[in-house]
């Protein structure tokens, strides 16, 4: 069964081109050009993926992407127009899986694409028993993709949830940005280590008592991440 991407954009021919290249892939290609078209065929189609302009009329990427992620895990590709570190932050912030900054190549856009979907599919099949793993004044819940506090779910990003339940299942074993990027994100993020730093960073905010002194997320200088458990 072909995947379904839902495409938005405000560049007619952009829009057209990517629809046009897309199907030739095999996807079947929804599209809006605006924020507010953009919910309106995300609720009605539940596509497999989203890729999502940040600058857009009616509503912003950055607002459809927050809005979207209260409701759905789904893979969000975001697309940018400036080359500036803010833009990639912002749309990670909210919740993106990913980023690719205008101009960029189609092959660049498909291999993001498939990347994305393909890590999905090897969540979903590579899901484990159900374990709870205390943090203290939250829990993870590694098979139901959650983090909890006195029993409730509290608001976290998917792609950070699967960097928190990755690190977890490998206490101790300190990890790199790029080894990060590559067994979470699914293929080589290369030159862009931020991502990794932005989501731990967030995840601090989530998890720590302190995010400044924190317990279980740790940094190692010059080499990169590390789940370590408190000494009781």
């Amino acid at each position: 069964m072909a995947r379904t991407l839902l495409i938005v954009d405000d560049e007619p021919t952009l829009l057209e081109t990517l629809a046009y290249n897309l199907e030739r892939d095999g996807y079947e290609v929804l599209t809006a050009s605006d924020g507010r078209e953009a919910l309106v065929k995300f609720r009605a189609h539940q596509p497999d993926l989203l890729v999502l302009d940040l600058m857009l009329p009616e509503l912003s990427g950055v607002e459809v992407c927050r809005i979207i992620r209260r409701e759905s895990g789904l893979p969000i590709l975001m697309l940018t127009a400036k080359d500036g570190e803010i833009d990639k932050v912002v749309g990670l912030e909210v919740g993106a899986d990913d980023y690719v900054t205008k101009p960029f190549s189609l092959r660049e856009l498909q291999a993001r694409i498939r990347a994305l979907l393909r890590r999905t599919d090897q969540q979903a099949a590579t899901e484990p028993a159900p374990a709870v793993i205390d943090l203290g004044h939250v829990q993870a819940d590694l098979a139901g993709h959650r983090l909890l506090k006195d029993g409730q779910p509290l608001p976290i990003k998917p792609k950070a949830f699967e960097l928190l339940a990755f690190l977890i299942r490998h206490p101790g074993q300190v990890f790199t940005r790029e080894q990060l990027l590559e067994h979470v994100w699914g293929y080589d993020y290369a030159g862009e280590t931020r991502t990794v730093d932005v989501h731990v960073h967030w995840l601090r905010s989530r998890i720590e008592e302190d995010a400044g002194a924190p317990h279980f997320l740790h940094t190692v200088r010059g080499v990169g991440y590390v789940f370590r458990r408190p000494a009781a």
